[in-house]
């Protein structure tokens, strides 16, 4: 694994509600369906992982499209975009 740092980017591990932009977080800037995270009650578009990434976004019990999960993530945010660089889901 290769490890790279910047100073002006300081990764931060934030506990936070995970889900659809547009579909549960009410993000309009982009089209379709895409993921995101919400912490201190701002949501972000995710760059690093895609909303299929953790199984069907549109799967009726635990889809991304349809329920906000919980789950721990790792990252900065630039240009208004959540830059992740890990992302656990809580079970």
């Amino acid at each position: 694994m290769i490890v790279v740092s910047c100073g002006n980017k300081r990764e931060i591990t934030q506990v936070a509600e995970i889900s659809c932009g547009q579909c549960k977080f009410e993000l309009d800037s982009e089209k379709g369906c895409d993921l995101a995270v919400r912490f201190n009650n701002k949501a972000y578009f995710v760059d690093g992982f895609n909303i299929n990434d953790f199984g069907d976004a549109h799967d009726k019990n635990k889809g991304f499209c349809n329920v906000i999960r919980n789950g721990e993530v790792t990252g900065y945010i630039k240009d208004g975009k959540f830059i992740a660089s890990s992302l656990k889901l809580a079970e």
